[in-house]
């Protein structure tokens, strides 16, 4: 049975399709799905923002394939564990719970690594470094997910 694993940020256009695409690239598809949310509906069917493609490519990634989603109570019977990139989505997913089993589910990314903080800023507003930054700190988490996994 494959383990399945879903990341999750606001729009699913930025933070949340790298995660997808690094962890992926980390894992033995045949048993570990990965994909990937968001709290907010407006990008659904959209595909990542060209700076998230842009960066996961100059690593060696193709996300250009991913298409928006928003995040439903029903992902919590579908994923076995949801990182959330940061405080907001964090409770913004932990409302639609509707179990303690489903809450237990829901990490944040970075507290698999130790960086001093545990939010992935989100690069949207900011210029190419957001993205180059949101990737290594996506990387380094992602790193430890996929040996965990392993």
């Amino acid at each position: 049975m494959k383990t399945k694993v879903l990341m999750v940020c606001l729009g699913n256009i930025c933070r949340s399709p790298l995660a997808e695409g690094v962890l992926r690239s980390k894992i033995d598809e045949g048993s570990i799905f990965v994909d990937s949310a968001g709290t907010a509906g407006y990008p659904v069917g959209n595909a990542p923002d060209k700076r998230s493609m842009t960066v996961a490519l100059k690593h060696g990634i193709d996300i250009s394939h991913q298409k928006c989603r928003k995040f439903s109570a029903n992902d919590f019977q579908e994923f076995d564990v949801i990182y959330v990139m940061d405080l907001s989505n964090f409770s913004n997913v932990l409302r639609l719970a509707n179990s303690r089993e489903d809450e237990k589910k829901v990490k944040l990314l970075l507290d698999e690594v130790d960086l001093g903080f545990n939010e992935v800023p989100d690069p949207y507003y900011g210029g190419p470094d957001g993205f180059e930054n949101v990737y290594q700190m996506v990387d380094m988490a992602c790193e430890v997910i996929a040996q965990k996994l392993s």
